[in-house]
């Protein structure tokens, strides 16, 4: 399918009616003019080619257009007639709004076929035709005498096991077909284009003569060779004849089952009148049974038709319910034609709902495609079609006996438009327990086998035939998975406050990529692999080893994880075709595992399994063969002595990889996979975000304490002393609140505190002290002055007064006043701040929060406001320049005092509901700080705000708990690939409303006050309740070419995670940067750099070759502590501050050791000299300029000098200046 749905217009087009446009009609031109373009990542693969002439609104729909016309030289027009009216209205009832029917009517024609085009197929089905109905006829023969004769021509036959024998008593033989029918979805002309450029399937159901068989064929898969001989020889006859019948062939096996091999038939493309190649469709042979000879009741579910040695008679054998479901496929073609064009003949809307949910299906994997398909559902598309007929017609009640008891469901009727039909099949798959409730669909004749014979399926779901359970070999936890995306897709479609197109996200966007969709996958390589417990009759039930393997895997993988999984998938690329020369399929050798959390039990500990009083019981031996050695007897607290299965971890990285290890050990067990052959990236994200072994090694030798949970316990001890100290101030503390990434779970790395006396142990290179930022309150009084001057030197004195008090009453606490962090200083800005630096290690930075300077800026910034505008005085140079001041102190109080305190509490209250948004954030940050971009262009705010976006945006409100963490990502790894998505596809230019809780209103009467953001160069708009204009965090950046960066970087990311998918890329690789895009890069010492140690690659040489000795004091040890003190950081604020009209400077703040310059564009050309230009200039040579402007002086950029000037600010911070050559 092509990347983009275009729109085709004739080349004639009548004449438009000009009248007045109702609403709805707004909507239908709106959506006219707009199309259905999207992503190419994210929509359906249709070729220009095949692009069909789409409804155009009204007009578009029956001749509507007609009830009005232009009157020559008037613009009287008609009003909408009564037809029309009566259409508005039945797409906005039927459908979800008018719009949406449009996008639907514009979709469909799109994934059909063209059968105005298939001229060329008829004429090679009428060649086929008689070249099968002239064959002659083959006398009976050993069959592997009859398949030697065939592989001389170059043509295997396709046996199935067990493969026959020398001792082999039957015979196989071949006659023409009794009848040759054309079925399937081209018949019916229900055919959905498929994924990944799979071509459409034009089935031709050849039956084969019943007296080619005899009773006892369907033991040990007689019938199946037989009917793989026929198929041998059909092949055969038809390469024989290719003068007659120009085409390739092939086999394809279903599934991968040799069982259910058909010949395939592509046409060549020479421009003959049988090449079809431009309908993009393949030719399908089916060889089918209509008078079937073998007893109908011997292919019941329930009985055995297989013997193998060690089960001799049939009263032993197992039942073989996949081998008999085969068995009855053969005889369905014609009857499931019949079934399908009923219904198509019944319900008008059956065809457009069935390409709904074709389409549905197939952009999630359950279908065809060369990429990641979710195994069990290739071949299913009665499957999709019996489920509108259950919807439709109703089903059968099975009786109580089965075990899997259900209430028969009434049908909704036949008059339902498509997207009802389509969202009421959605409804069941969301709704029904396919392992506990059995469904029959309603069928003329009733049961064809006993309800009960089905027991020994997983899941039962029987078509209107009674013929087959259309689920027999589709694993439950692939049901689990398909259940979880119709949940996930009605949540979509019934969320009225999304902004995001429920069109695109339903229909057209790509979802089968697998680090978005599952919150673990894991890469394994089965070629090796052996089941513990294998057996001849489960391979020859299943038809091939892969399949019972993969069966057995799925199934196991589902019972040791229980309900620590909501879905589990093994995803692989679908069966291909493959020459006559090869008899069996060829199996991927490597499938995916998929895994969605159930974060509420997926971390837990332990697992326990059957009390002690049972050691001897069947249940308890079943438990310890399936954990094997990890099985053990345990008590626990309540006395209870249970056998348990522990997993024990160190640290929260290792909880979260819990049902990775469970995976791992069970693959082990029970299939020989070794830990090799099994790959998951959950290490190499926790590599990210952690530091290097030798300095963590340091931490832990000088007894560091680590963890969010230890800095939020240090903060509170600070408050309960700060708290303490009240009587001693002239005015209570009402309030200590914090506004730091590291107290709200989001900072990049885990916090460390190093005690003070043991910083002399730590090397230059990882010296940094991070700081974490609180905001104390006072009690509301009149004492404090009317003087914003005043009021800042007020808040020198406080600091002061509370870093004695602390000093005292804390023993080895340190607290400094410090003043200004900015190149630039303002007297009326907050500029005073206290840090704290607790005996244990921990830095604090406090400010003071004074509501009366909002205020006060005001009166500065809305001089004279009880004056209208016109009788303001008008301000000079110096209220100017004040003004200004004002709008910068006040945005800086906004941001620091009211937004700060309530996005941290908002991020916070997320990190509590979300298990994986704290990961989510910080993996997050770490890739925008190694693509040079946070904090100098994009500030932690703002990606914390994307990355709620993501978790939020099902529609659930941040409060509502059940339905917020439903669908939201279970895994940081799966956040990280959806917030990448996100990025990559987000049109910034049209903003975005993040849906944060606004419970608290404690601070509404400034966030509605007006806005002094001043944000000229703002690309991005986060919105949320508390900052309806969305420029609090971003206005100082991205600006639109950074933002066109981060879209570039994202789409570059995202190639990347499908790099993993097939083992060709790596997760530091989507960390790494590159440079050359860059007109110069400053390369920096990285001997003066206190955070070097946290760089993604950080050199350990740079800090281990400065020490001999371990137990040698370095030389800085007699420094002050400093928290937050970073001299690269400050000389890339200044040099950002010197030259922001001249270079857009990157850096990544967490250890960078280069800032990366892109020259501003203007600069580069010659232009005329003035005074004050702005950035350091150089004479043009006369030469050079035009002649007509050869008497003026034009200048251009002096790169030199400019090179000079950042080497002498840097001095030794700058090791040298590389130029992109």
């Amino acid at each position: 399918m092509t990347d983009h749905l275009k729109r085709k217009r004739s080349t004639a087009v009548a004449p438009k009616t000009k009248r007045p446009r109702t609403g709805e009609e707004d909507v239908y031109s709106a959506a006219e003019e707009s199309g259905v373009s999207h992503d190419a990542d994210s929509t359906h693969d249709l070729d220009d080619e095949n692009h069909g002439d789409l409804d155009g609104g009204i007009e578009g729909q029956e001749g509507a257009g007609k009830a009005t016309a232009e009157r020559p030289g008037s613009h009287v027009t008609k009003p909408p007639t009564g037809e029309e009216l009566r259409k508005i209205k039945d797409a906005t009832d039927l459908y979800r709004s008018t719009s949406f029917k449009l996008q639907i009517d514009a979709l469909l024609p799109n994934v059909r076929p063209k059968y105005n085009q298939s001229q060329p197929l008829e004429t090679f089905l009428m060649s086929l035709h008689k070249i099968l109905m002239a064959m002659p006829p083959i006398p009976p023969q050993h069959p592997l005498h009859a398949s030697r004769t065939l592989s001389e021509k170059g043509i295997a036959v396709p046996y199935a096991r067990p493969l026959p024998t020398e001792e082999t008593n039957w015979k196989v033989s071949f006659e023409k077909p009794s009848e040759m029918v054309l079925a399937g979805s081209w018949a019916t002309k229900t055919a959905v284009k498929g994924k990944d450029g799979t071509k459409f399937g034009v089935d031709v159901a050849v039956e084969m003569p019943s007296s080619l068989f005899q009773e006892k064929d369907y033991l040990n898969g007689r019938i199946f060779q037989k009917r793989a001989y026929y198929l041998a020889v059909i092949a055969s006859t038809i390469a024989e004849a290719t003068s007659d019948l120009p085409c390739q062939l092939y086999y394809e096996s279903t599934s991968g089952d040799p069982r259910r091999t058909t010949l395939v038939l592509r046409p060549l493309a020479d421009g003959s009148p049988a090449d079809f190649s431009k309908l993009n469709a393949q030719v399908r042979i089916i060889p089918y049974i209509g008078q079937c000879p073998i007893p109908i009741q011997r292919l019941s579910p329930a009985k055995s038709n297989i013997r193998t040695n060690s089960q001799d008679n049939e009263i032993k054998q197992d039942p073989t319910p996949v081998y008999n479901t085969a068995l009855m496929i053969m005889t369905t073609p014609k009857a499931h034609l019949l079934s399908v064009h009923t219904l198509k003949q019944n319900v008008p809307a059956f065809a457009d709902a069935l390409a709904l949910l074709r389409v549905w299906a197939n952009q999630r994997g359950y279908g065809l495609g060369s990429r990641m398909c979710v195994r069990g559902f290739e071949g299913k598309g009665m499957w999709w079609a019996s489920i509108l007929d259950l919807v439709v017609n109703g089903e059968e009640p099975p009786p109580v006996s089965l075990g899997k008891a259900g209430a028969k469901r009434k049908p909704l009727g036949k008059g339902l438009s498509s997207y009802q039909l389509f969202k009421a099949a959605l409804d069941f798959l969301s709704r029904h327990d396919f392992h506990e409730e059995a469904i029959f669909v309603k069928s003329r004749d009733g049961h064809r086998f006993p309800p009960g014979s089905y027991s020994s399926h997983e899941a039962v779901f029987v078509d209107s035939t009674s013929s087959i359970n259309l689920l027999a070999d589709v694993p439950l936890s692939s049901l689990d998975l398909l259940q979880y995306d119709a949940r996930t897709t009605l949540q979509t479609l019934d969320d009225s406050a999304s902004s995001e197109d429920p069109f695109h996200a339903v229909f057209l966007k790509e979802h089968r990529d697998v680090f978005g969709r599952f919150d673990i996958v894991a890469r394994v390589d089965i070629s090796s692999a052996e089941m513990r417990n294998a057996s001849a009759h489960i391979v020859a039930d299943h038809g091939s080893v892969y399949n019972a393997l993969t069966t057995s895997l799925i199934s196991t993988l589902r019972r040791g994880l229980g309900d620590r999984a909501k879905a589990i998938a093994i995803l692989h690329p679908t069966s291909d075709v493959r020459p006559l020369s090869q008899a069996n399929p060829v199996n991927p050798s490597v499938v995916h595992v998929g895994i969605i959390l159930n974060c509420e039990n997926a971390f837990r500990l332990v697992d326990q399994g059957p009390p002690a009083e049972e050691t001897e019981s069947e249940r308890t031996k079943q438990f310890r063969d399936f954990w094997g050695e990890k099985a053990e007897l345990r008590r626990f607290k309540d006395g209870s002595i249970v056998e348990s299965v522990v997993w024990d971890v160190k640290s929260s990285d290792e909880r979260a990889q819990i049902p990775s290890l469970i995976v791992r050990h069970l693959l082990r067990r029970h299939f020989g996979i070794n830990g090799d052959a099994m790959q998951t990236w959950q290490s190499q994200y926790d590599g990210v975000l952690r530091l290097p072994e030798s300095i963590s090694s340091i931490y832990q030798s000088t007894g560091a304490a680590v963890g969010f949970k230890a800095a939020l316990t240090a903060f509170d001890y600070l408050v309960k002393k700060i708290k303490a100290l009240d009587s001693q101030f002239p005015l209570a503390i009402s309030n200590v609140s914090p506004t730091s990434p590291a107290l709200r779970y989001t900072d990049v790395f885990v916090p460390i505190a190093v005690p003070i006396s043991a910083r002399s142990a730590l090397p230059k290179s990882a010296s940094y002290i991070p700081v974490m930022d609180i905001t104390v309150e006072f009690e509301k009084s009149g004492r404090w002055p009317d003087d914003l001057r005043a009021i800042q030197k007020i808040k020198l004195a406080f600091f002061e007064r509370l870093a004695t008090i602390l000093m005292g009453a804390v023993k080895g606490l340190q607290a400094t006043v410090v003043l200004g962090e900015r190149p630039e200083r303002l007297e009326i800005q907050d500029e005073a701040a206290l840090d704290i630096i607790t005996p244990e290690g921990w830095a604090f930075r406090a400010r003071i929060w004074h509501d009366r300077e909002a205020t006060l800026l005001d009166r500065i910034i809305e001089d004279q406001p009880h004056l209208p505008k016109a009788l303001r005085r008008s301000a000079d140079d110096v209220h100017a320049r004040e003004r200004q001041s004002a709008l910068q102190a006040r945005e800086l109080y906004m941001r620091r005092f009211v937004h700060g305190p309530r996005h941290h509490r908002a991020i916070a209250a997320l990190c509590h509901k979300f298990a994986a948004f704290s990961g989510t954030a910080r993996l997050t940050k770490r890739w925008f700080a190694s693509h040079w971009l946070l904090r100098g262009h994009v500030s932690e705010e703002a990606v914390e705000l994307l990355c709620a976006y993501v978790f939020l945006r099902t529609g659930a409100s941040a409060s509502d708990a059940p339905s917020a963490t439903a669908f939201a990502p279970g895994s940081k790894e799966r956040g990280f690939a959806q917030v990448v998505e996100f990025l990559k596809d987000w049109d910034w230019s049209a903003g975005l409303f993040v849906p944060l809780d606004s419970a608290d209103q404690s601070a509404a009467v400034f966030v509605m006050a007006p806005s002094t953001t001043m944000s000229p160069v703002a690309a991005w708009s986060l919105s949320t309740p508390f900052d309806p204009r969305g420029h609090m965090w971003t206005a100082s950046g991205p600006t639109a070419v950074v933002a066109r960066r981060v879209t570039a970087l994202a789409r570059a990311t995202w190639e990347c995670l499908k790099g993993l998918e097939t083992g060709t890329s790596s997760v530091k690789r989507m960390f790494h940067h590159p440079v050359e895009h860059y007109d110069f890069v400053v390369e920096l010492n990285t001997t003066y750099s206190p955070r070097y140690y946290q760089r993604l690659n950080a050199d350990p040489s740079v800090w281990m070759s400065r020490e001999r000795y371990s137990n040698a004091l370095l030389n800085h040890s007699s420094l002050t502590p400093m928290p937050g003190f970073d001299p690269i950081a400050m000389l890339y604020d200044d040099l950002t501050f010197v030259y922001s009209d001249t270079v857009l400077l990157f850096y990544d703040p967490l250890g960078g050791d280069r800032i990366g310059a892109v020259w501003q564009p203007a600069l580069r050309s010659p232009r005329p000299f003035r005074v004050l230009g702005g950035f350091s200039s150089t004479p043009v040579r006369k030469d050079v300029v035009k002649a007509k402007e050869k008497d003026k002086t034009f200048v251009v950029l002096n790169v030199h000098a400019m090179f000079k000037e950042v080497e002498r600010i840097g001095n030794i911070l700058v090791a040298r200046i590389v130029p992109r050559s």
